[in-house]
């Protein structure tokens, strides 16, 4: 995949920091989709380097700010679990507010630590906290590359196994394929199609299309 653009030292000192978070993950990754030898890694190291190696490849020349908030994508999801709110679509959205919210916080509040020299301007951590909030999705570039992304990585890394799972049937799984389709840009639709599945995924990715 495509490479991104070298962080300064303190930007790249705010990445380690995030990494550092996500290492704190209990949930553990028993492979990579990539290719690259990554049992047993946190889960949530495990996919906020696949954010980045997407990033590289929707975006190849993105800012640092990008680059630190697609990497915070998920900034210790662990912390708010799925079912402490209600498994309905109101208690999904408001779970993923909360999610959302609470990330841009700790990551704000991380990249004003004093290990990060020299500081960061305060615009910058502003920005890093807007992106993972996701402000203004269809009317900010980076935000959409950032959802761009997300939803590539669902895609590649999860979307084989979510197909089989069996409380999911057919319909439902097309109409989240649907739903994930809409949030994305033409330019994300187009590496979406590129990308390698199983034929069953494939058969159910063309029928979300024919109706999208």
């Amino acid at each position: 995949m495509a490479s991104l653009p070298a962080l300064s030292g303190n930007y790249a000192t705010g990445l380690r920091l995030m990494d550092e978070a996500h290492a704190e993950d209990p949930k553990r990754t028993s492979s990579s989709s990539a290719g690259t030898p990554e049992d047993g890694i946190p889960y949530e190291l495990h996919y906020a380097r696949k954010m980045t190696r997407w990033l590289g490849v929707r975006c190849p020349d993105a800012s640092p700010t990008l680059q630190l908030a697609c990497r915070a994508q998920h900034f210790q999801r662990w912390q708010i679990p799925r079912d402490s709110y209600p498994m309905t679509r109101p208690g999904y959205l408001s779970w993923r507010a909360k999610q959302k919210s609470q990330a841009a916080a700790q990551v704000a509040e991380l990249l004003r630590t004093p290990a990060v020299q020299p500081p960061l301007p305060a615009a910058e951590v502003e920005r890093v906290a807007a992106l993972i909030r996701k402000e203004n999705l269809k009317g900010d570039e980076e935000t959409q590359v950032l959802e761009d992304v997300a939803c590539l990585v669902f895609l590649d890394d999860h979307f084989d196994a979510f197909e089989q799972k069996d409380e999911l049937d057919e319909d439902k799984i097309i109409s989240i394929l649907r739903k994930t389709w809409v949030k994305m840009s033409p330019r994300g639709q187009e590496l979406a199609l590129g990308m390698q599945h199983s034929d069953r995924a494939k058969m159910l990715l063309g029928k979300a299309l024919q109706g999208s």
